[in-house]
Order: structure tokens, then sequence, then C-alpha cells
């Protein structure tokens, strides 16, 4: 699968850490398009294909979910709940990308099926090396699940 055709949807309502993260996506040279919404709402829309996100040719299903926690009108660990109760979306990778260490909110985000937890790095260098990391790891070795199926 071309890397083109792999999107990856960024869940962030913090204007200022989607643009972090779009810079870095782009100093680490990641081919994947990485699709933005802004809210757990959103999240659910765009995963749903509702909406806007209707045509799947302009907004595909995404191999790869980055997620916030803190997030309006749908939290991170809402949105969780919904996604895998999904017949066809269950099995996306869900990483969860947020500024919360507590052990409380890791816990629940495991609990409730993410796939792995990362904490936002303070600096700009710090966080494209994640975002290596993440290309790396999710996009290069993993093998992707079936999404198709129930």
């Amino acid at each position: 699968m071309n890397p083109r055709e792999c999107v990856i949807l960024l869940a962030e309502d913090d204007v200022n850490d989607v643009l972090l993260v779009q810079r870095a996506f782009q100093k680490s040279s990641i081919a994947n398009p990485l699709q933005v919404v802004r809210d757990g709402e959103e999240a659910v829309a765009y995963l749903s294909g509702n909406l806007q996100y209707a045509d799947r040719d302009r907004y595909p299903l995404p191999v790869l979910l980055l997620m916030d926690l803190k997030m309006p009108r749908r939290s991170g660990l809402e949105v969780l709940v919904w996604l895998r109760q999904q017949p066809g979306l269950k099995r996306l990778p869900v990483v969860v990308l947020t500024s919360s260490n507590q052990s409380p909110d890791i816990n629940r985000a495991y609990e409730l099926g993410a796939n792995s937890y990362l904490v936002k790095p303070a600096g700009f260098d710090s966080l494209v090396e994640l975002v290596k990391n993440l290309d790396m790891y999710w996009l290069i070795l993993n093998e992707k699940p079936d999404l198709s199926g129930g």
C-alpha cells in the first residue's frame, strides 16, 4: 500500500499542538497524509463518514488514530469507548498523544482499548523524534489490521 494512501487521523483541539505535529511530520519527511479533527465529535464524524466527511476519497479511513485525551464535546476516552464498539473500526490502532502523564488516565486509556500511550514531549526536537518513531513502528514495521471485517 502506498504511504500516501495511508492516512493518519490526528484528533487534537489545541491549534498550537496541531501545528507542531504537522511541522514534525514535515520535518520527518513522512509521506502519509495527516487529516486533522478538532474534537471528539469531529473524530467520530470522520471515522463514521458522516457530515462533511462522507466523501471517502477525500477523507479515507485512517490507518492510525493519534488522539489527545482532553478534547471538547467528546473526550478521547469517550471516542475510544465508541470506537471499540464499531464493527468496522474496532481494530483501528489508536495512539493516545496527550500531555497527561497521570496514572489514572494512562490505565483508563489502555482499559478502553488504546494501543499506545505517549506523553507529548516539551521540545520540538523531541516531538520530531517521537514522530519518527511512530512512523517506523506503526506505519512501517507494524502489521495493519483488516478494518473491513467485524
